[in-house]
């Protein structure tokens, strides 16, 4: 039985214990960029190398936990301490395989991360999850293993194709600056009422209003959330948030709805009944987070400032469960054209910004202060822009398109609540969104810079660099 190879002979060197630590980040480069963009260039499982197997039991174990939730944690580190040792059972006949040694890492940087230790309580490898019927992910493990029970003398590699829920991701803020289900992040007008979310299960809308005279800008001021009947589980439930009230509470005044059936882990590691709709609020006043374990959504509302932002997570199925009445949906379909301020993911600067003046001096940091204002428009101009440069600096390390958002908006309305807008809006995101490989996008502006390539570039560099770095190694 030979072995599997990536891309060209001599690539397998790359694979020694030595090479991996040597080149640990171009080698989790290459099966990032090869393995993700599905062209199978880079497949070298083989029968007895379970790697496949030890990643979908720690894709089970964890995707039901949400990191709002109490006990998230303690649950998140027993799962990688499983997928550890199913990875150290299995190490044998994985030798020379990229994604196994590609999951070793990733294991021991998650550990990291999360400040898990190595020695501890491990989760079930193969965890029985009662069947909750208001429990999203409970309806959908059961009706997967329904599905699946009788296949299961059917081929391994396609066994767990559907085991695992696809979660969406939307979020809104600023001026106001939309990240859509496709991670298409769009800068709109948007002014009044409209719906970021319209389905047979969740609806959302926003209504927006201007920020500074002479800007087209606007800023959401009040947001409305209709969780729709499910029969078993809730009647209708409707949360309704504006500036300077942002209830811990529906609108009947309930801050919850349907039997306690739903288990969730404590912090402590107990199990604990929840409802199968409830509010958190995690700072009166400024942090509401609204949990549907029924439909598998988490709502989180934040007042920064005079504004509100928001962030939804969603199941694909039931963020396409909607009918042609229903097509007008922000989140699904962006902004109309006419609606869009940035001009196809390129965010432009003022010209000539109308809040520039006393509260952007305030912006400044102080090496600013001493900066002349006597110099020409443009020198002026410069100035801002890079005050408010500094100031987003403060809080948002990368320059990705929540930094550019966070100029943008302290240029357009010199008020630094924005900023921390911007911030909280990418921490609810990588708190929200499912894929960590799209955490990140960057401005359009950039898009021609040697640091970035198209998608067929990529697939360009997946083939050539295993076949490069292995001719000069040998």
């Amino acid at each position: 039985m030979g072995r599997a190879g990536c891309c060209c002979r001599g690539a397998e060197r790359l694979t020694s214990p030595s090479m991996v630590r040597r080149f640990r980040p171009l080698l989790l480069l290459i099966i990032a960029l090869c393995c993700g963009a599905h062209i199978g260039q880079c497949q070298v499982a083989t029968p007895q190398c379970r790697i496949q197997k030890c990643t979908t039991d720690f894709v089970s174990l964890t995707s039901h936990l949400n990191p709002a939730v109490d006990g998230f944690h303690t649950e998140f580190c027993k799962a990688l301490r499983a997928y550890s040792a199913c990875t150290q059972r299995t190490a044998k006949a994985c030798r020379g395989n990229l994604v196994f040694h590609s999951a070793v890492l990733g294991i021991s940087d998650l550990m990291s991360q999360r400040n898990c230790s190595r020695d501890g309580p491990t989760s079930p490898t193969h965890p029985e999850i009662p069947f909750e019927p208001c429990n999203y992910h409970s309806r959908t493990q059961h009706a997967h293993t329904q599905s699946h029970a009788h296949a299961h003398s059917h081929s391994h590699t396609h066994s767990h194709s559907h085991s695992r829920a696809e979660y969406l991701f939307c979020g809104l803020f600023g001026d106001p600056h939309l990240r859509t289900f496709k991670d298409s992040f769009q800068t709109c007008k948007v002014e009044g009422a409209w719906p970021l979310i319209d389905n047979d299960y969740l609806s959302v809308q926003v209504t927006n209003v201007p920020v500074v005279p002479g800007s087209s800008a606007t800023a959401t001021n009040k947001i409305t959330i209709i969780f729709k009947p499910y029969e078993g589980c809730t009647d209708q439930r409707v949360y309704q948030a504006v500036t300077d009230n942002l209830p811990a509470a529906f609108d009947d005044g309930t801050v919850s709805s349907g039997d306690p059936m739903h288990n969730s882990a404590g912090a402590d590691g107990a199990s604990r009944k929840v409802r199968a709709l409830w509010i958190s609020e995690r700072s009166p006043g400024r942090h509401v987070e609204l949990h549907a374990g029924y439909i598998g959504v988490t709502v989180i509302v934040r007042q920064l400032g005079r504004y509100l932002t928001l962030a939804v997570r969603i199941p694909e199925e039931l963020a396409q469960a909607y009918d042609a009445t229903q097509d007008l949906q922000l989140c699904l379909n962006g902004c109309p054209s006419a609606e869009r301020i940035d001009q196809a993911g390129h965010l432009p600067l003022p010209v000539s910004p109308p809040a520039l003046g006393l509260q952007l001096q305030q912006l400044r940091r102080p090496s600013y202060s001493s900066q002349t204002q006597t110099s020409a428009y443009g020198s002026t101009q410069v100035s801002g822009v890079e005050g408010a440069r500094e100031r987003c600096r403060e809080q948002l390390e990368v320059e990705d398109i929540y930094f550019h958002s966070c100029v943008f908006d302290l240029l357009t309305t010199g008020d630094a609540n924005f900023t921390v807008a911007a911030y909280s809006a990418q921490k609810d995101m990588e708190s929200l969104h499912p894929h960590r490989d799209s955490w990140r996008i960057y401005p359009r502006s950039f898009a021609t810079s040697s640091l970035h390539f198209d998608s067929q570039n990529f697939k360009r560099l997946a083939l050539l660099l295993p076949c490069f770095l292995s001719t000069v190694l040998m």
